[in-house]
């Protein structure tokens, strides 16, 4: 089975491991007992799914949830149940791999026309005009 990501990239469930751990924070009694957070992990490096731009963009983007190994790591543990959890976890890197697969816009540096400049300056003279016309009220007594 596969998970798709864009039209042109999916990925195989052989790349995909998951661990089940028990979820910290409250709980009552089946807190300690049952082990519903899902840790999901997914090689970048080794993926042969991701095209090379995409697997650089996500390493930028996957931050510390990244290894030093190239592993990509996310706990989801918002949920009560395993089966929640592990969505919460897929939907969270089929978005970030839909994000590293947008390529960015490049900038291109701009300047200020000639009379953005004018204009620039004619408000601040006007705005000091204003502020020496207040000047001080009544004079000295």
């Amino acid at each position: 089975m596969t998970l798709q990501i864009t039209p042109d990239i999916a990925l195989d469930e052989d790349e995909l491991s998951e661990r089940f751990v028990r979820a910290p924070g409250p709980g009552g009694q089946n807190v300690n007992k049952v082990a519903t957070a899902v840790q999901l992990r997914f090689d970048v490096r080794r993926s042969p799914s991701l095209p090379a731009a995409v697997r650089a963009r996500l390493e930028k983007l996957a931050g510390s949830r990244l290894d030093s190994d190239g592993v990509l790591t996310i706990h989801a543990h918002r949920h009560r149940t395993r089966e929640r959890n592990r969505a919460d976890a897929r939907e969270r890197l089929v978005e970030l791999i839909a994000k590293a697969s947008h390529v960015p816009k490049p900038r291109r540096p701009t300047k200020p026309s000639r009379a953005a400049k004018a204009r620039r300056v004619d408000e601040k003279k006007q705005r000091a005009r204003v502020k020496r016309l207040r000047g001080p009220v009544g004079g000295g007594d």
